[in-house]
This record gives C-alpha cells, structure tokens and sequence, in this order.
C-alpha cells in the first residue's frame, strides 16, 4: 500500500465560468457556455457554434507579466494559466520566490495542440521570409510542453515538469500520473491537469467528419445533448481544469483543507483492435478500464454513489452506458447515478478531463448532483439499461461519498479515476 492523496486546489477555466465561483454557480444553474461564432459561419463551417472561456483583457494582468503578454497569442495556454494558478493559489501555496526550487513539488500538465494560431502566425512568417521576425516567444508559445514549463517558473516547482497528451483521455490521465508519483514518494505535491485551444484550426477536422450537431446554430444551448435520443454529435469545446494532489501527510501537515482523496484508478488502451479504431472505443478495454479502476481502489461497484461518464452526445452514448453497466455489474434502479457536463461546457477536447474532474469533485463539496443538460429525451437503448432516474435532469441535493470519472479518447486510449470523500 502506497500514501494516501488528496486533493487540496481546483481551479478552471471554462465555457461556463472562469474561476470557481462562476464556474460553480454556473454548474447548479445548468447556465450553457456554448454560443453562436461568427468566425465559423465566416469560414462556412457546418457546426458554427462552439464553447469558448470568456477571457477579459484585465484578468490576464493577474496572471501574466507585461513582458510575458508581449506577443502571447496561445490560447490554451492561457486557459491553462490561469486554471493552475488559481488551483495553486486554492491550495493555500504560494509561488516559490527563494533562491532553490521545492523539489518535492511538481507538474503534470497536459494537452493536446499547443498555439495553434502562433504556429500559424509563424508559418507565414517563416514563408514570407520574415523570420526574424518571429520574436522569442514562438518556440516557448507553440511547443506541447510549453504549459507545464509556464507553470513551473511561475511557481518555481523542482520537481517532475511534464506535459503528457492523449486525446480526450489527457486531463483524467494526467491525475493518474500525478497520483503514482505522490503514491511513490517521489513527490509531496502535484499539480496536474490539461488544456485545449480554441478556434477554427482546432475545430475545422472535426467539422469536416461531420460529426459536430449543424441544426442548432441559432440555439446554441441547446445543441449539445449527452445521452439524448435526439443527440446530433459533440459540441467543440476548450479551457482547462486543474488540480493540487497532494500526499494526505503533507496536505494535513499544513492545515489545508482536503476536497476530496483520490483512491486510485487505471489507464490502458483498446489497441485499435476488434471494434476498436483510431475514433472508435474497443469495448473490452473500456469495461477492462473500469473494472480495474475499481479494484486498484480497493472499492466494491456498488459503493460507488455517481458517475461522471465521457458520454459525448454522439451515438456511442449507449455503448457508453452498456460498458459501465457490464463492467459494474449494476443495471436498473442499481446503477449510480451518472451525469455528463458536456450539455453545458462542450466537448473541451484535451481538456474535458480536467474541467470535468474538477465539476466533479465539487458535487461532494457542494452536496449536489449537478444535471444533465438537454437529456430530458433520454434514448430508449440507454433506458433500457438504467432507470430515468439515475439521469437526474437539474441539480439535486446528493452528497455522493465515491464518484467513478472516465474519459476514453481518440486513438482508442482510456482511463478511469476513484474519487472519494475523505472519510465516507
């Protein structure tokens, strides 16, 4: 048996809310964060709506230098700032300013396309033969890793600095590596997490598969339907979500108060095999995926209360269900509790994970289930399964002791994390 970990910091940057108040209240109220963009219709995208933070200029002084703000046109980064920052600063931990780096404190901190639209900024550069024009900020800007080295010399960790990237699986994977390494004791605290661009040249693949919803471009709330009969596709999203992990000796050490603890959990791959594909789940891996999660726990199926599930608003929903349902061995009136905050936020891509463990994580603070937004049709292949009821539709008042998170990506990776109140 390794330590105990907790979680002690959230923050995010979503959609929704940016910060955890807004984000909070945004989640009890069911409020969208998906509106109508004007640069997708210019474009003649299909799908022109799309879930994007609203940043205000003010608030990047917060959290950047005026030299760091000097050509800085990196979104995700951005997101990813501000979520780790607060999540740090939630924590009750301060940016190191001595002379050495806290060498027991580290990031994990992962994504999917970094500065696309600086890596557009510098192709034209580079084709116009403009390169020293460039500026120095380009490499730092449009490298995967550039958020967690961000991160680190914000707040002078020296311990692991890493960016890990595997599709929609990115955020819930990078807990999981965060846990190993506290568990380990190779680190006392980590933050961890993921962030994902937004615009056009992050969105435009996916438009063009055609599997983004193209009838709700004058009702954008409503188009993003997790678990719907009348679901149309996923809703393209992006921010980022963070968390502090920490070792529960430290974390009680220092007086902070402890969120939640993370029991454990797993990540494997389908291998692209059977009906497994490059956008496809292999279902033997995710029911694999769950099971496992549950037994590196040390929990039983049935002690877990929720369930936030990667449900997409896309015809895998229902498979979605089955997995969990065969995996558990729980059917009916049984089964947990599940929800989807994609009805609100989107499919934030490489960062759904993170935003979501956060919005999950917050139901055992706030003693709530948060709803499932634009599920009141839910489809018949998923009631099936499970009773109506276990899709509650607005927030109720529910304090779940054990909640299961999964998030199964392109590529046909998975993982799967425990989360638990500290003493249920």
């Amino acid at each position: 048996m390794g330590r105990r970990v907790v979680i002690t910091g959230l923050g995010v940057c979503a959609p929704n809310g940016v910060g955890l108040p807004d984000f909070t209240e945004a989640l009890h109220m069911g409020k969208s964060g998906i509106r109508f963009q004007s640069r997708l219709q210019a474009l003649g995208f299909g799908c022109q709506i799309a879930g994007e933070p609203l940043i205000k200029d003010n608030l990047l002084e917060k959290y950047f230098t005026p030299l760091q703000l000097r050509g800085l046109n990196a979104s995700g980064l951005v997101y990813g700032v501000i979520a780790g920052r607060d999540a740090w600063a939630d924590a009750g931990l301060k940016p190191n300013t001595g002379a050495s780096p806290n060498w027991d404190q580290g990031i994990i901190f992962g994504t999917g396309i970094s500065g696309a639209d600086k890596f557009r900024d510098a192709i034209y550069q580079v084709d116009n033969k403009e390169v020293r024009r460039l500026g120095s900020t380009t490499v730092v800007q449009t490298m995967a890793s550039g958020i967690s080295a961000y991160l680190a010399g914000m707040l002078g960790c020296g311990n692991q600095v890493t960016t890990n990237s595997s599709a929609c699986t990115t955020g819930t994977e990078s807990i999981l590596m965060a846990y190993d390494r506290i568990v380990s004791g190779k680190a006392e605290v980590m933050l961890c997490g993921s962030c994902s661009d937004s615009g056009p040249y992050i969105w435009g693949g996916f438009d063009a598969m055609r599997i983004l919803p193209r009838d709700y471009n004058e009702n954008p709330g409503a188009a993003s339907r997790p678990m719907s009969a009348s679901a149309q596709g996923f809703v393209p999203g992006s921010g980022a979500g963070a968390l502090v992990l920490e070792s529960l000796e430290s974390a009680q050490k220092r007086g902070t108060r402890i969120y939640a603890e993370v029991l454990g959990g797993e990540v494997n791959s389908g291998g692209q095999i059977g009906e497994g594909s490059m956008t496809a789940p292999n279902g033997e891996a995710v029911r694999r995926c769950i099971q496992k999660a549950v037994q590196n726990a040390g929990i039983r199926p049935k002690e877990i209360d929720a369930i936030n599930g990667h449900l997409t608003a896309t015809i895998k929903d229902a498979m979605e269900i089955s997995n969990w349902s065969k995996a558990l061995g729980l059917h009916g009136g049984g089964f947990p509790y599940i929800n989807s905050f994609k009805g609100m936020i989107g499919h934030c891509l490489s960062a759904a994970g993170s935003i979501e463990c956060v919005a999950s994580i917050l139901q055992m603070e706030q003693g709530v289930l948060f709803g499932n937004v634009n599920c009141e049709d839910a489809h018949p292949e998923i009631t099936k399964i499970i009773e109506k009821d276990r899709i509650p539709q607005k927030t109720i008042p529910y304090r779940p002791k054990i909640i299961a998170k999964a998030s199964f990506g392109f590529g046909d990776v998975n993982a799967c994390v425990i989360f638990s109140s500290l003493n249920r």
